[in-house]
């Protein structure tokens, strides 16, 4: 019988094990800081599992190799870091268009252009507002340890299969970098949809055709409205959140990945001073906790955003509290993390009706 397996390890280096733990088999990346512990991870340990590692030539080779693989219904990822997931954006979006299942990896960076190679959170619109062209959606997840990057990364081909669609995991470089004890449990599979769309050859059977390219308008208008239903239906089944102190908050933080963890630790200085402070913590960022904002906020709590940005996720925010109550932001420009502090001065603002 498996057992538990508890390890010690990177959060770059817990994906990639964790991919090679859910069934992938095919990785395709280029290198790019700081996810170079990904790629280095899957060179030495996918041949071992009997799978595929190729260092392609660029990030657009990359992602055209996952469509290739995704389009024989196999497991295939891929990983970067901030300007390196910009290059994959065309592909990403054939791959949604296409209703292809992959899982993409976003070790985030400070930007904008090369930027710098320390943590950041400024790929936020990117992921979540479809950085490519057309009107889509793919599933965004962001874990805030390494054992939630554990366990993410594993459900995150479960999804793509269920929903068959691209899986985006978003992690900034602290968490990408920082070492954790981590638990491998065994997974039981759960049942998905069979892969009766998949080519693998037509012999015997009719053809099938994978594509996103529909030259008919009301083909086209047809396909669009598939997808929109689609994505109804994971907006519908799919949020994901966390919570702590949510319901004695009078200020509530919102925020994810590491930027949740100072707000933590934020909580915890503050004690039981006023305004009395909570945690938001969205695990889906697409599709995003709009209904538990929105009830939050009817219930007189105020929001403030706090991300390793300039303010991204905050519009979402906003978006979600219609209006109902007021909302702040607290966020770290370029790289970094905002201080406790900082936090704890502009809950206290937002208390006072600054």
């Amino acid at each position: 019988m498996a057992t538990e397996e508890r390890l010690l390890i990177t959060g770059n280096e817990a994906a990639a094990e964790a991919a090679i733990r859910a069934g992938c088999r095919y990785y395709y990346g280029y290198p790019i800081t700081p996810q170079n512990e990904l790629t280095a991870y899957m060179a030495e340990h996918m041949p071992e599992a009997g799978g595929v590692f190729i260092q392609a030539e660029s990030e657009l080779a990359a992602i055209n190799m996952v469509f290739g693989t995704a389009a024989t219904g196999q497991r295939a990822m891929t990983s970067s870091s901030s300007p390196g997931i910009s290059l994959k954006q065309e592909g990403i979006s054939y791959l949604a268009g296409a209703e292809l299942p992959c899982v993409i990896i976003n070790v985030m960076r400070g930007g904008p252009g090369l930027g710098g190679i320390a943590p950041a959170q400024s790929d936020y619109f990117q992921a979540v507002k479809g950085g490519g062209h057309g009107d889509y959606h793919i599933i965004v997840l962001a874990p805030y340890t390494v054992q939630e990057i554990v366990d993410l990364t594993q459900e995150a081909f479960d999804l793509a299969d269920l929903y068959r669609t691209p899986v985006l995991i978003l992690i900034d470089g602290q968490l990408g970098q920082m070492m954790e004890p981590v638990v491998f449990r065994p997974r039981q599979p759960p049942s998905l949809p069979p892969k009766d769309w998949a080519l693998t050859g037509a012999a015997g059977r009719p053809r099938r055709v994978v594509r996103s390219f529909f030259i008919r308008d009301p083909d086209l208008v047809a396909h669009n409205e598939h997808l929109q239903a689609k994505f109804r239906d994971v907006e519908k089944n799919l949020v994901r959140y966390a919570e702590t102190n949510a319901d004695e908050a009078e200020v509530l933080l919102v925020a994810y990945g590491t930027a949740a963890r100072v707000c933590l630790e934020a909580i915890r200085e503050a004690g039981s001073q006023r305004p009395r402070l909570g945690l938001l913590r969205p695990i889906t960022l697409w599709p995003f906790p709009t209904a538990v904002i929105r009830q939050r906020a009817a219930q007189g709590k105020l929001f403030l955003a706090v991300e390793m940005c300039a303010g991204q996720m905050v519009e979402d925010v906003r978006l979600a509290v219609e209006g109902r109550s007021r909302v702040g932001f607290c966020g770290q420009v370029g790289c970094g993390t905002p201080e406790t502090e900082r936090i704890l001065a502009a809950a206290k603002t937002l208390w006072d009706g600054g």
